[in-house]
């Protein structure tokens, strides 16, 4: 069931720039490129068949580990394949071909399966390599566009590149090729995460750094927690809630708990700068609750704070509490928390803009 098929509209190369060419012909030159690529991955979408399919399928009901390998820049491209697997809910680790041979051959187990990338299949590392896979009878799906060569005739399924030109103007530096591999090994990883049923929670779980960490990050992570937040009881004063001692990191509000532990109310600086305007000096000494803003809007604990952002956008507050199943608040999400924690992407200009006049 190997596909193999010389790819239309690829023959042609880009041309060689000399020193003296122009922006635009430079321009023109980095174009003819990307259409190049861009071709042969399209073309290879049109060839996918049944090797494909039982290729998604070996990955899938792989037990073991999905051994990626390659050599020179396929195993480059091998090493973003591995990561992409392993992101993705397939565990996966490369093996560099050349150390294989000295020891590393030794990660290899019998329910593991290994995922070979060589465009011409004859790579010599490569080749040293199969006899001793075999031997271990491990699986081969193989990335090649020679389904009759070393690799190919080793293999048990073969993704075909088809027969390619580079697109460098010597047609030699691997360009166009690692491009198919790349966009095959992509197809092959998504495809195996989507019949795994790979959700945002699975995601979460393997990148909790950097800025997709922080995008997938929930409430309870960037909120302040309840101990060190501003709280009062109904019957309070004004004036007694805000004559305490604030905790060490100052929230913009303070949460008001009933006698059941639930959330009554809030009351936010803002509530309490607009007292002052109008010389309310009664309602300062008068029990909070007349005061606050009953049922305010919360998020529940667990929310992903993308969610949360958005509930921030589409209400226009500042401050968020954050409770449990039982409505009983467990910490407080406010706006200054999350400037400076997560990308700023990630939050709408009014929320931006209203900070910045907060700030000032």
């Amino acid at each position: 069931m190997n596909e193999s098929m010389r790819m239309p509209g690829l023959e042609q190369k880009a041309g060689a720039l000399s020193g003296g060419q122009s922006d635009r012909d430079v321009l023109a030159h980095g174009r003819a490129v990307l259409e190049a690529e861009g071709r042969a991955v399209l073309a290879a979408s049109e060839m996918l068949g049944l090797s494909f399919c039982k290729a998604v399928r070996m990955i899938h009901e792989c037990t073991g580990c999905v051994v990626v390998t390659g050599i020179g820049k396929a195993g480059l491209v091998a090493r973003k394949i591995t990561a992409t697997l392993a992101s993705l809910g397939s565990p996966a680790h490369f093996l560099h071909p050349a150390e294989a041979m000295h020891g590393d051959l030794g990660v290899l187990r019998g329910d593991d399966l290994l995922l070979a990338l060589s465009q011409s299949g004859e790579s010599e590392e490569i080749t040293r390599l199969l006899p001793h896979v075999t031997a271990l009878r491990v699986p081969i799906v193989a990335i090649t566009g020679n389904p009759s060569s070393s690799l190919g005739r080793a293999a048990s399924i073969v993704v075909s590149t088809g027969t390619l030109r580079e697109a460098c103007s010597l047609g030699l530096a691997p360009s166009t090729s690692t491009a198919v591999m790349l966009g095959l090994g992509d197809a092959l990883a998504l495809t195996v995460s989507s019949l795994r049923e790979f959700s945002h929670d699975d995601f979460a779980q393997r990148h909790p750094g950097g800025s997709l960490g922080r995008k997938l990050a929930t409430v309870d992570e960037v909120m302040q927690p309840l101990e060190a937040c501003r709280v009062a009881k109904p019957h309070e004063t004004v004036r007694e809630v805000f004559g305490r001692t604030l905790p060490a990191r100052r929230t913009g509000a303070v949460m008001i708990i009933d006698q059941a532990g639930t959330l009554a109310g809030i009351f936010t600086d803002s509530d309490l700068a607009r007292l002052f305007e109008r010389r309310n000096d009664a309602a300062i000494d008068a029990p909070i609750e007349a005061v606050m803003t009953g049922q305010p809007r919360t998020v529940r604990s667990g929310l992903r704070l993308s969610e949360a952002v958005g509930v921030l956008e589409r209400h226009r507050v500042s401050e968020l509490p954050v409770v449990d199943h039982a409505g009983r608040p467990v910490g407080l999400l406010d706006i200054v928390d999350l400037v400076g924690l997560v990308p700023p992407e990630m939050l709408p200009e009014s929320v931006l803009a209203r900070e910045a006049r907060r700030a000032a």
